[in-house]
């Protein structure tokens, strides 16, 4: 992932669905605030960077506070609401991930030579072999996987954030924190004066001993509380059960393989996937913290209905497995914006604007989209640049 891409995605989240806009979150945790060397923001970034891989384990817990409109189609569930991850590491390249999913859990586990990822929900295992060429155009769902296991993990999502806005950011230390049990130095990313941006800070909990980051917190202008934030709330830094970075296929489950032959009906739907993604790719525009995706969307993901294979798939409240309202399923992506957003008009055309505590997205009728941390004349702008 290119830096300019890696500011978008950590300003205004990844992009979900017809609007994108999401990204994971925790609480701070407790605890009076340690007495620690004094040390420059330079030094303590530094350190970072530097800093040899540790073996930890700990739990995730998720909280948004993003604001989120609902009945949005494909929305993951994991972008409302409360839940909790677990990561675990042995600091030499394996890794294990679970987080949860709208029908039960996902299980990312890289044993050093192989990549697993298994989806309870469908009972499903992919299966990739480390730096196959081929994975990331087959196998993109793990290829995704390892993306959210990375955002999933404090320390290599803090890591992501900093090197994308540290340019662009005023850093400075700004005190202490004791986060999960563990003393931590403050590194607070301002954006400069020139950043046009809806983000007022963010914020790096630094642990005072390994230099790993254990929480990053990102606030929005007009507001007191975080409303991005991701980190540890329990963590357990030293070996970890071997048995954790070994995956062994369930009983029943169905195993896809990078590289093995698969059955007409997979392939083609890997050539629409591929059509699709050739159709729309999104394109980072501008730079540092005002930095804007934007792209096409094939005109079939506007005016297309839910499938109707989940008509009847919805629980006693009338919400299907995904979180929509039943009464949401039969109406197209398009009508579902106009419900949620704002309709909004210029030289450009005619849209939908969707607003969050941290991020706008306008997507227009014709089927542009612009998303980013920024406010609507930026994503205007942007959207006048795409042919």
């Amino acid at each position: 992932m290119s830096k300019r891409t890696t500011v978008a995605f950590a300003t205004a989240g990844a992009v979900a669905g017809v609007v994108g806009l999401g990204v994971l979150a925790m609480p701070a945790g407790a605890g009076p605030n340690p007495t620690l060397p004094e040390i420059s923001a330079e030094q303590l970034v530094e350190s970072v960077f530097k800093a040899s891989p540790a073996a930890l384990g700990g739990t995730v817990q998720v909280e948004n506070n993003l604001g989120l409109p609902s009945g949005l189609p494909n929305m993951p569930a994991a972008l409302s609401g409360d839940s909790r991850g677990q990561v675990w590491t042995d600091g030499q390249g394996r890794v294990r991930v679970s987080l949860p999913s709208s029908g039960g859990e996902l299980s990312y586990v890289n044993d050093g030579s192989t990549s697993w990822l298994w989806d309870s929900a469908d009972r499903s295992v992919r299966k990739s072999d480390n730096g196959a060429a081929r994975a990331r155009h087959d196998l993109p769902e793990l290829a995704d996987a390892e993306h959210q296991a990375e955002l999933a993990n404090p320390v290599s999502a803090a890591k992501q954030v900093v090197s994308a806005v540290q340019e662009y950011s005023t850093v400075a230390v700004d005190g202490t924190a004791t986060v999960a049990g563990r003393s931590a130095y403050e590194v607070v990313l301002t954006p400069k004066p020139t950043e046009r941006t809806l983000l007022r800070e963010v914020r790096v909990a630094v642990d005072a001993e390994l230099r790993l980051p254990l929480r990053f917190s990102v606030l929005a202008n007009g507001t007191d509380q975080p409303v991005l934030q991701v980190g540890f709330s329990e963590l357990t830094v030293g070996q970890q059960d071997p048995g954790l970075f070994q995956f062994s296929v369930p009983a029943g489950a169905t195993v896809t393989e990078e590289g093995a032959e698969q059955d007409q009906q997979d392939q083609q739907k890997q050539q629409e996937q591929q059509r699709r993604h050739e159709q729309a790719p999104f394109q980072a525009f501008g730079s540092g913290w005002d930095t804007v995706l934007a792209g096409r969307m094939p005109a079939e993901a506007l005016s297309g209905s839910p499938d109707a294979q989940d008509a009847d798939a919805q629980d006693a409240d009338g919400r299907d497995a995904d979180g929509r309202d039943a009464d949401a399923r039969g109406q197209s992506p398009a009508a579902l914006l106009k419900q949620v957003g704002k309709q909004v008009s210029g030289e450009w055309g005619q849209g939908v604007l969707v607003s969050t505590a941290v991020a706008n997205a306008l997507i227009t009728d014709d089927g542009r989209v612009a998303v980013g941390a920024v406010p609507e004349q930026v994503l205007v702008e942007t959207i006048g640049q795409l042919k």
